[in-house]
C-alpha cells in the first residue's frame, strides 16, 4: 500500500476541468499541456494527472475507496469533498498527548497506593511489567498495522476488521464500543468520589463509617457513600452528554488543557515524596524510609469490604489475579492516537512514535512511583488512606484533587466522545442490521449513538462500585488488544505482498505473544468474565455471518485460504490421485441444449444433480456455459453472465464456481474447456450434461456432431462422462424415492457406476432404495461364475447390492410381449431414417464426385455393422424395459462412438438404448480406478 490515502481529489472534477481547458473558449491551453495529455492518452486509461491530480502533491489527500460489498461493482470515488478547515495535528497533540490522558488517569490516584500496599513492592512491580509488557507488544502490533497503509475513521475496529474480516471486526469493535462506554462512567464514578472526598460537606446521604482494629486501637474510616455516588454521576453523565451534543471542536480545544494538571499533580506528589517525614504530613508516613521499603516488600493479600478496607468480616479477598484486573485499566489508552487517525499529518509517522512513547513513559512512571510508595508509608496508611497521594502532595492536597477531577472528566468526554463515533462507524459499514438506526452521514454528530453511549455509561454508573466495574472494562480492552496482535500475527505470519509496513521492529512472534498475554490476563482476573465476553464476541461473529453483508475486505483469512490451497495444491502434485482419496469434481454442461428463460442461466435440475454426485456436500462443481462469439465483443456479456450463473448456484445451495468461455462455437468453447479448467490434480475428472432428447424433434442438425464431438474430446482428455436422460424429471432433495437403483454393468469402468450408486443413497431422496447390478453375459455357463465373481467384488467395496446375471441367448427379440413391441417399433423408424440419411449422403457423394461425407468428414458406412450396433442397443433397451421398468434410476454404460460412423448414426442408437426410459443415466468411465478393494 502506499502511505497517501487515496481520495480526496475528483477524477470527475479534474476531467471536467481538463475538458474545459480543451474547450474553444479557454485562453490557458499550454505549448506543452495538450500534447502531453494526448500522448498520455494513448495508453489507453486515464493519466494520473487526470485521477490524482498535481494538487496531491502539495497536501491535498484522496479519501480512501471503501470496500465493496459482495455482489457490487466498486467503481473509484472521485466525487471532489468540501474543502476541510480542519487543523491537522502531529505527534505530540495528535498522539502522545490524547494516550497520556487515557492512559494516566483514576486508578494512579486513587488505587495505586493500595495495590502497593497489598501487593507489596515485588509483586507490585511484576504486576506493573506484566500489564506494561501486553500494551507495549500491542503498541508494536498497532504500529505495524498503521503504517501499512492509510486508515479510515473507525480506529482498531477499522484496523482489525480489514485484517480479520468484517465478522472478527464487528465483533472486536462492538466489545471495544462497550468497553469505551463502561470506562466512560469509570471515571465519572472516579470523579464523583474524589469530589465527596475533598467536600465530605457535599455528601447527600450518610457516609459509611469502618472500624479498623489496628493493635489496641479503634480509629474510624469514612469513605463516600454509595448513594452519592449514583446521585452525582449520573447529574454528571447528562452534563458531559449535553456538552457532546454541544460539538467536538469544542473538545478538541479545550482537551490538551486537562492533561496540564494531570501533570503538574504528579510533579507535586514527587516533590511531596520527598518533602515528606515521619508522621508527617499525616500519621502512617515514614518518609522515604529503607527499613519501610523492607516491610512493604512482600505481599499482605487479606479481606476488604467493598469499600477495599481491610475488615476481618469482610467478603472480598484479593489476590494477584485480582489486582490485575483493578490494575490493568491504567494501562489502557493505547489506542487514543488511531482513534484520530484522520486528524493527523502523517499517521504512518505518529502512530508508532506517540503510542510507544505515552505507553514507555506511563510504564517507567508507574514503576518508579512503586518504589517511592513502597518506602514511604506504613502498609496500614498505604491500605487505609486511599488519597494518599493528596495526602502527601506538595502544597496542598487540593491540587491533587483539582488534578484527578479534571482529568477523570476530561477522560470520560473522550469515552463519551469517541465511542459513539466507533458506533457509527460499524454501522455506517452497512454490516450488521441492527446497527442501521446508528448510521450516520458525513461529517453529522452521531447522536442517536451518542445517547445510546450515555444511557450505558448512567447503567453502569447506578452500580456505584468501582471495583466491580474495571474488571469488565479490562476484558473488552483485552479483547480489543488481542484482536490487533492476532490481525498483525496473521499479516506478518502470511507476509502477502501487500504486507509492507513502515515500522520495520515487529515479528510475528511478538504479536503472537502479545496475543498469549491478552488471553491469559483475562483468565487470571476472572475466567468466568473471560467465558462471558468471549461468548458475547462469538455471539456477534455468528450473527454478522448468518445476517450480515459484510464483503471482500481483503483481510488475513483470505491470503490464508490462498495460500494455504496453493500449498494443498503442489502437495497433490500431478500424479494419479489414489483410489481411497479420489472425490468427484464434475464439470457441469449448463444449457448445451434447447432454450431456457433469458433469467436462468442453469437448468435447475442440473444443480440438484450435482449434490447427488457429492457426499454429505463435500466436495467441487464447476458449472460451466459457452457463449457463441468473439470474445473483444462479448467480454462484459459473459462477465454479467457469470455473475447471474454464480448467483444462481448460490440460491440452489450447490458449492461450486461459475465459469464462461466465449468461443467462435460450442466445439471450440468446450475442446478449450477440457484442456484448461483446473491447476494439476484439481481439474474436472467427470462431464456432466443433458442428453439432447430435442434433437429430432425440434429439427437441431447441428446437436449430433456437438453431442458426440464432446463425447470424443472427454475420451481422448482421459475424463469420464455421466449423461442425463429424463432430467426434468430428476428429484430434488425432498422428493423422496422408492424402488431400486438399477446397474447395467457392461464394461470395467474404474468403480465409477458403483461409486455413483453408493453416493445417489447418501442423499434424502435417494437413501430408501436399493442396488441391483445386472451384469452381461455372453455364454450361459459364464453366468455363475460371473455372478460369485461380482458379489465377492462388490463385498470387499463394502457395497450391498443384488446381482442379477442377464445372458445374450435370453434375448430373444421375437414372441416378447408389449415391451418389446414398443422397442421394435422404434427400431423399425430407426432403420428407415439411418437407410434415408445414408440414402441421402450417397445422392449428395455421386452429385459432387466425392467420398462419403458426414459432419465434413470422410466416413466409412459398413451397413451391417450399423445394423448391428442398433440391434444391440434395441437388446440393451428391451432388458432394461423388461426389469428396471420401476427403477428410481437406472445407470448404463455409456458406448464410445464407433469409428467413421457419421454422429446422426450415434444419436439414433442412443436414442434405441434410452427409449422409453424414464430416468437413466449413461456413464462412462476412464483409465483410472475411483474405488479400491484394500484399507
Amino acid at each position: 500500500m502506499s502511505s497517501m490515502d487515496p481520495g480526496s481529489s475528483s477524477s470527475q472534477s479534474n476531467l471536467n476541468s481538463h475538458e474545459n481547458m480543451e474547450g474553444p473558449t479557454s485562453d490557458n491551453t499550454g505549448a506543452n499541456g495538450p500534447k502531453s495529455e494526448h500522448i498520455l492518452e494513448l495508453f489507453g486509461f486515464d493519466s494520473l494527472v487526470n485521477i490524482l491530480g498535481l494538487k496531491s502533491m502539495t497536501g491535498e489527500i484522496f479519501q480512501a475507496p471503501s470496500s465493496p460489498r459482495e455482489g457490487e461493482d466498486a467503481p473509484p470515488n472521485y466525487e471532489h469533498p468540501p474543502q476541510s478547515s480542519e487543523v491537522k495535528l502531529g505527534t505530540m497533540m495528535g498522539v502522545l498527548v490524547p494516550c497520556l490522558q487515557n492512559i494516566l488517569g483514576i486508578i494512579y490516584y486513587i488505587r495505586f497506593t493500595w495495590i502497593v500496599g497489598m501487593a507489596g513492592i515485588g509483586e507490585s512491580l511484576l504486576l506493573v511489567a506484566f500489564c506494561g509488557l501486553c500494551t507495549f507488544l500491542t503498541s508494536i502490533s498497532l504500529s505495524a498495522i498503521a503504517t501499512n497503509g492509510a486508515m479510515k475513521g473507525g480506529g482498531p475496529y477499522y484496523l482489525i476488521g480489514r485484517a480479520l474480516g468484517p465478522e472478527v471486526g464487528v465483533s472486536i469493535g462492538l466489545c471495544f464500543f462497550l468497553g469505551n462506554a463502561v470506562a466512560g462512567s469509570l471515571y465519572v464514578l472516579g470523579a464523583v468520589e474524589t469530589f465527596l472526598k475533598a467536600v465530605p460537606a457535599a455528601g447527600i446521604f450518610r457516609e459509611t463509617v469502618t472500624q479498623l482494629k489496628n493493635g489496641t486501637s479503634v480509629e474510624p474510616i469514612e469513605t463516600p457513600s454509595s448513594h452519592d455516588l449514583q446521585i452525582y454521576g449520573i447529574v454528571i453523565t447528562i452534563l458531559l452528554c449535553f456538552i457532546v451534543f454541544g460539538g467536538v471542536k469544542m473538545i478538541n480545544r479545550v482537551a490538551p488543557a486537562f492533561l496540564i494538571p494531570v501533570l503538574f499533580s504528579v510533579v507535586c506528589i514527587f516533590i511531596g515524596v520527598f518533602c515528606a517525614r515521619k508522621d508527617y504530613p499525616a500519621t502512617g508516613i515514614t518518609g522515604l524510609s529503607l527499613e519501610s521499603f523492607k516491610n512493604n516488600w512482600a505481599s499482605d493479600y487479606q479481606f476488604t469490604n467493598n469499600a477495599g478496607i481491610p475488615a476481618a468480616d469482610g467478603k472480598v479477598y484479593w489476590n494477584f489475579n485480582a489486582l490485575v484486573g483493578l490494575f490493568f485499566p491504567s494501562v489502557t489508552g493505547i489506542m487514543a492516537g488511531s482513534n484520530r487517525s484522520a486528524s493527523l499529518k502523517d499517521t504512518q509517522r505518529s502512530i508508532p512514535i506517540g503510542t510507544l512513547a505515552a505507553t514507555l513513559s506511563t510504564t517507567a512512571l508507574y514503576i518508579i512511583s512503586v518504589l517511592f510508595f513502597g518506602a514511604l508509608a506504613t502498609r496500614d496508611k498505604l491500605l487505609t488512606d486511599r488519597m494518599l497521594t493528596a495526602t502527601i502532595a506538595w502544597p496542598v492536597p487540593a491540587i491533587v484533587y483539582i488534578g484527578i477531577i479534571l482529568s477523570t472528566l476530561g477522560a470520560a468526554l473522550q469515552s463519551l466522545t469517541g465511542a459513539p463515533r466507533l458506533l457509527a462507524a460499524i454501522a455506517n459499514d452497512d454490516i450488521l442490521p441492527i446497527l442501521n438506526y446508528f448510521k450516520v452521514a458525513d461529517g453529522r454528530e452521531p447522536y442517536l449513538a451518542t445517547l445510546f453511549t450515555a444511557f450505558l455509561c448512567i447503567c453502569c454508573v447506578i452500580i456505584g462500585n468501582l471495583d466491580l466495574i474495571t474488571p469488565t472494562i479490562t476484558m473488552f480492552f483485552l479483547l480489543c488488544y488481542m484482536g490487533v496482535n492476532l490481525s498483525c500475527f496473521l499479516l506478518d505470519l502470511l507476509d502477502a505482498p501487500s504486507w509492507r509496513p513502515r515500522w520495520k521492529f515487529h515479528h510475528w512472534s511478538l504479536s503472537l505473544l502479545g496475543a498469549t498475554l491478552c488471553i491469559v490476563i483475562m483468565f487470571l482476573i476472572s475466567w468466568s468474565f473471560t467465558i462471558v465476553s468471549l461468548a458475547l464476541a462469538s455471539l456477534i461473529y455468528k450473527y454478522v455471518s448468518i445476517k450480515g453483508k459484510a464483503g471482500d475486505w481483503g483481510d488475513g483469512f483470505k491470503s490464508a485460504y490462498f495460500q494455504l490451497a496453493l500449498r494443498s495444491l503442489r502437495s497433490l502434485g500431478a500424479s494419479q490421485v489414489h483410489p481411497k482419496n479420489w472425490y468427484p469434481i464434475p464439470l457441469i454442461f449448463c444449457r448445451p441444449w434447447g432454450k431456457l428463460p433469458e433469467n436462468v442461466p442453469c437448468h435447475p435440475k442440473l444443480a440438484d444433480f450435482a449434490n447427488c454426485m457429492k457426499k454429505k456436500g463435500r466436495g467441487m462443481s464447476i458449472f460451466v456455459s459457452i457463449m457463441d462469439g468473439d470474445y473483444l465483443e462479448c467480454a462484459e456479456d459473459a462477465k454479467t453472465a457469470c455473475k447471474q450463473l454464480d448467483t444462481y448456484i448460490e440460491y440452489k445451495n450447490c458449492e461450486g464456481v461459475a465459469e464462461i468461455v466465449v468461443a467462435p462455437s460450442m466445439t471450440e468453447g468446450f475442446r478449450g474447456i477440457v484442456q484448461t479448467m483446473g491447476l494439476g490434480n484439481l481439474k474436472p475428472n467427470i462431464v456432466v450434461m443433458r442428453y439432447p432428447e430435442i434433437w429430432r424433434r425440434e429439427n437441431l442438425t447441428d446437436i449430433p456432431s456437438n453431442f458426440v464431438g464432446i463425447i470424443k474430446d472427454c475420451i481422448v482428455a482421459n475424463k469420464a462422462v455421466v449423461i442425463v436422460k429424463g432430467l426434468d424429471e430428476w428429484p430434488n432433495e425432498y422428493q423422496r424415492q422408492y424402488g431400486t437403483i438399477d446397474l447395467y454393468w457392461i464394461v470395467r469402468d474404474g468403480g465409477l457406476m458403483l461409486l455413483l450408486s453408493q453416493l445417489l443413497l447418501t442423499k434424502e431422496s435417494f437413501e430408501s432404495c436399493k442396488i441391483q447390478v445386472f451384469c452381461i453375459a455372453e455364454e450361459d455357463s459364464d453366468s455363475e461364475a460371473l455372478k460369485t465373481d461380482v458379489k465377492k467384488f462388490l463385498y470387499d467395496l463394502r457395497m450391498q447390492a443384488e446381482v442379477i446375471v442377464i445372458t445374450m441367448k435370453s434375448w430373444d427379440i421375437n414372441g416378447e410381449g408389449n415391451q418389446q413391441d414398443e422397442s421394435l417399433e422404434a427400431f423399425t423408424a430407426a432403420q428407415r431414417r439411418i437407410a434415408a440419411f445414408l440414402a441421402d449422403m450417397k445422392e449428395k457423394a455421386q452429385s459432387n464426385h466425392t467420398p462419403l461425407m458426414a459432419d465434413g468428414k470422410p466416413v466409412v458406412v459398413n451397413e451391417q455393422q450399423v445394423e448391428k450396433f442398433l440391434y444391440t442397443q434395441l437388446k440393451l433397451n428391451t432388458a432394461i424395459l423388461r426389469h428396471s421398468r420401476m427403477a428410481a434410476v437406472v445407470l448404463v454404460s455409456l458406448p464410445p462412438p464407433p469409428v467413421n460412423h457419421p454422429a446422426y448414426f450415434f444419436m439414433e442408437y442412443m436414442d434405441m438404448l434410452v427409449e422409453n426410459v424414464p430416468r437413466l443415466l449413461l456413464v462412462r468411465g476412464y483409465q483410472k480406478d475411483v474405488v479400491t478393494l484394500f484399507t
